[in-house]
């Protein structure tokens, strides 16, 4: 009698996906503010048979995939597409001001860490011939801060259905500046009090318009002129 053992294989790579700005427009907190992160990614990698060098995945073959991703978000603005200020950063993204990317069903790690998976997959799929898929993805606002998503089902062909997308291609280059005249924000702060400087005590003239200390007493000057 022959016995199977069947193993499941998996690997893992990191990857940095750039300084990234975004917010949640509806959040009744801090985050419906603009802000940014440093954030980074780590993909798992699945796969019932090695390849010829007994690899799940040629990490040198990723090199598109991190292309791909930092086009996304290094040093990009993301924003929802249901944002109300869309037309705003639109109109920044012409300008130049931003380098725009709208995303079709939300922001935040737990989309970013969805359509990261989603391209892994797509390209590993592709690459191993359905041999390999990403099967999840993490990614990192900064160290205390990660979300996941995992792939939970995969078609026949080994790519997954469900997809989210940027509302316009991902550009090759950066946007060229536009002639889109922004008014100017009135920006109103209040005013810090500045509280005068002490005279310094090694300057007599700093004194010269202070009245007598001892004015009225036996101390005074009038009490000295008369002694």
């Amino acid at each position: 009698m022959v016995s199977t053992s069947i193993y499941k294989f998996s690997s893992t790579k990191v990857i940095p996906l750039g300084s990234c700005a975004f917010r949640q427009p509806f959040a009744q907190s801090h985050c419906r503010f603009i802000h940014g992160y440093r954030l980074q990614a780590k993909f798992w990698f699945g796969c019932n048979e090695l390849d010829v060098n007994n690899w799940v995945v040629d990490f040198g073959g990723l090199k598109e995939l991190k292309t791909t991703l930092e086009t996304v978000f290094d040093h990009t603005t993301i924003v929802w597409r249901e944002d109300p200020e869309l037309a705003l950063f639109k109109m920044l993204g012409e300008k130049g001001v931003i380098d725009l990317r709208i995303f079709n069903d939300g922001v935040g790690i737990e989309m970013f860490a969805r359509f990261c998976l989603n391209q892994a997959n797509e390209l590993v799929t592709k690459m191993t011939n359905g041999r390999c898929n990403c099967i999840k993805v993490e990614v990192w606002e900064h160290e205390n801060n990660s979300a996941i998503c995992e792939l939970s089902s995969v078609v026949s062909n080994n790519i997954i259905t469900d997809d989210i997308k940027l509302e316009t291609p991902i550009p090759s280059t950066l946007p060229e500046p536009s002639t889109v005249i922004i008014p100017p924000t009135k920006i109103v702060s209040s005013p810090i009090p500045i509280k005068p400087e002490t005279p310094p005590l090694h300057n007599p003239k700093a004194y010269n318009t202070f009245k007598d200390p001892f004015a009225g007493t036996s101390w005074g000057n009038n009490a000295r002129r008369t002694k």
